[in-house]
């Protein structure tokens, strides 16, 4: 479930909600009463399974080609290259 921030209009309390993507979102303050609206956040990342300095280099730090059948670059043959050529 998603956590949401908000903040306050009048109080400038800021708050934080776990709503249902579906939930309406909250228009009032739980202190104050007043109209609060909801913030813009940088949201969680992602971290990719086997990513190696960014590429998709195998254990090694050479081509993935041997482990995925692709390059870290997307090229359906052997490189030559660790990571996209950052040797």
């Amino acid at each position: 479930m998603p956590t949401y921030e908000y903040e306050c209009e009048s109080c400038s309390l800021r708050f934080e909600r776990w709503q249902g993507i579906n939930e309406a979102p909250v228009v009032q303050c739980p202190e104050c009463n007043g109209k609060v609206h909801r913030l813009i956040s940088g949201g969680a990342g992602f971290i990719m399974k086997g990513a190696d300095s960014g590429g998709l280099a195998g254990k090694s730090g050479g081509c993935a080609f041997e482990e995925t059948g692709r390059t870290c670059c997307g090229r359906n043959e052997r490189c030559g290259q660790s990571a996209c050529g950052s040797e």
